[in-house]
């Protein structure tokens, strides 16, 4: 290789890793992510005295507060996070605009766990599902236990969705390497099969349990145990600091396999890593909240205006700019109960708001690629 052979795509990397045009994103999305997880707690149904709940364990308020409020803003705020996330990290490494955490087909396989799950329900169905997990290694195991031990439609869910990701991948291979395209076409047609399996389970399913299936394919938060949320944000964790760590193979990614080999980057095994973990992130905050979308597709776009292109800055800043969208998101859907009597899923009302914006920003030409 000449000198001169990787002179095109360094240059486009220096553009790509220019200073942000906004230095304070950062301050002051932590800044509104403090706010809106104060707003999360303080308001609800009933008011709330947190000075009581804070010095009378034993109160009505502090059971409000630490088994109610707390986890579920917890919750909000891990689920708004991954998503977020992982839709800037895939629109790069998949060099498309329009990806989100539901393309790649982790979101079908979820869905058809969960809702055949629902449909079947009782007890010898959790046991039959966390049978998988006692053949795995024994921190795994104890993760997977204490997540799933409260909920067997979770554990069907994340089933569902390694499973997806594992026939997505085998199906996007070509030559033994990731093809983005065929990844992409892979999760699209896995997607379109797990919706025709749902329709087929909504059919046959029990009168009194189509209403949960229904709830659960909107998306929805409720009050998760201390267990599935340390083993959720566990799972997070070691993502997120995966994909971190690469954050600079996801720079290189967005110009394109050739420009990243000439810099270097071995391909196949940066892809194959990123998608692995980018899958097992969705898989995690999917099979908890069922299907909330266009957190992970408006969000990565309205922050890379502020942030800039470079992963490194728009993947913390885009995590907590999709906590902010989901507690705030969760919060207004709680605000409607006194209007309509009932609280409607979160993922309604993301979608009544993320979808005219996007179509907002695509009309205006604001939507580009990682």
């Amino acid at each position: 290789m000449s000198p001169s052979d990787d002179a095109a795509p360094r240059a486009a990397l220096t553009a790509r890793l220019s200073p942000p045009r906004c230095r304070w994103l950062l301050p002051a999305l932590s800044f509104a992510f403090v706010l809106s997880a104060q707003l999360s707690v303080a308001l609800g149904e009933s008011s709330l005295d947190v000075a009581e709940a804070l010095t009378r364990p034993e109160s009505t308020a502090a059971a409000i507060l630490f088994e109610l409020r707390l986890p579920h803003a917890a919750l909000c705020a891990l689920v708004g996070a991954a998503l977020a996330f992982a839709g800037a990290a895939l629109q790069a490494l998949l060099r498309n605009p329009l990806a989100d955490p539901f393309i790649l087909g982790v979101s079908g396989g979820a869905a058809l766990g969960a809702t055949t799950s629902l449909a079947l329900g009782g007890a010898s169905l959790g046991l039959f599902l966390a049978t998988p997990c006692r053949h795995l290694p024994g921190t795994v195991a104890g993760l997977c236990q204490a997540t799933f031990g409260e909920s067997p439609t979770t554990l069907a869910a994340l089933i569902g969705a390694l499973a997806a990701t594992a026939i997505v991948h085998g199906a996007s291979k070509v030559s033994g390497r990731v093809s983005p395209l065929r990844a992409l076409l892979a999760g699209v047609v896995f997607n379109a099969l797990a919706s025709a399996a749902i329709t087929f389970v909504k059919v046959l399913s029990p009168p009194d349990r189509l209403g949960e299936v229904t709830h659960w394919l909107s998306g929805s938060l409720g009050y998760p145990g201390t267990g599935t949320l340390i083993a959720l944000a566990i799972f997070e964790a070691i993502a997120i600091a995966v994909v971190f760590v690469g954050a600079h193979s996801l720079n290189l990614l967005s110009l394109g396999d050739r420009g990243a080999a000439l810099l270097g980057l071995d391909v196949n095994r940066a892809r194959a890593t990123l998608f692995f973990a980018l899958s097992l992130l969705v898989a995690a905050a999917v099979s908890v909240s069922g299907m909330i979308g266009f957190v992970g597709l408006v969000v990565p776009h309205l922050v890379r205006r502020a942030s800039g292109a470079d992963q490194r800055r728009l993947l913390p800043a885009s995590a907590l700019a999709g906590a902010v969208f989901l507690l705030l998101a969760d919060l207004g859907a709680r605000c409607l109960l006194p209007l309509i009597g009932t609280t409607p899923p979160v993922g309604a009302l993301t979608a009544f708001v993320g979808a005219p914006f996007f179509l907002w920003m695509l009309k205006g030409g604001e939507v580009r690629g990682g």
